[in-house]
């Protein structure tokens, strides 16, 4: 005896439920942990800024990769700049001062977009007085210019009264590295070193 397809129509009901609800427990499994939310630019997956390889202030070859397991700040200028490269610096420092005891953790990557003064000695003396644990970078001319072209800096002579007394205008953002050693903020000038301090901790958090 046939049964009438009509009884059959309560158990195809509870199925097409029992297949939405597997369903919806599949998409909620598959939702994205939320992006961390910071106060510089967020720059992760740049395809710039991805190399640094130089030689620091002690005459050794540098690679950002050294610089993994920590959080490296990366920022171009010179060390007879009048203004804005000191004050990054001491805001750098003091964004290191308040992360306290993750403070070791944070490495500031100094490099100077004017080598023709930037001597490995006066380099490492200059960022030695900010903290002596940073790092120095220095490179040929031509070194000096695929490093900017790979951060996308800026930055050109400006013929001063003497021929050495030119000074340089130069990018004054900075560039945040995760400790994975990938490019993750684009850091304004200026930017307050508590609000830097607040990005750091999100980067370390998510090790």
């Amino acid at each position: 005896m046939t049964v009438p397809a009509r009884l059959h129509r309560p158990a195809r009901r509870l199925a097409l439920l029992a297949s939405s609800l597997l369903l919806l427990g599949a998409l909620s499994g598959c939702e994205k942990t939320p992006a961390p939310s910071f106060k510089s630019l967020d720059i992760t997956g740049a395809e710039y800024a991805r190399q640094l390889a130089l030689t620091d202030a002690s005459g050794q070859p540098f690679q950002l990769s050294s610089l993994k397991g920590k959080v490296a700040v990366v920022f171009f200028g010179y060390t007879q700049c009048p203004d804005v490269c000191p004050t990054t610096l001491t805001n750098l420092a003091e964004t290191q001062r308040l992360l306290g005891p993750d403070g070791d953790k944070l490495v500031g990557v100094f490099v100077t977009v004017d080598p023709k003064r930037d001597t490995a000695a006066l380099l490492k003396a200059y960022v030695g007085a900010f903290n002596p644990n940073w790092v120095g970078l220095r490179g040929t001319p031509e070194e000096t210019a695929a490093a900017a072209k790979e951060f996308k800096i800026f930055y050109r002579e400006v013929p001063g009264k003497t021929e050495s007394s030119y000074t340089v205008d130069h990018t004054a953002a900075s560039f945040v590295f995760d400790p994975q050693g990938q490019v993750r903020l684009y850091v304004r000038h200026a930017t307050p070193p508590a609000d830097l301090a607040a990005d750091i901790k999100v980067l370390l958090s998510a090790r």
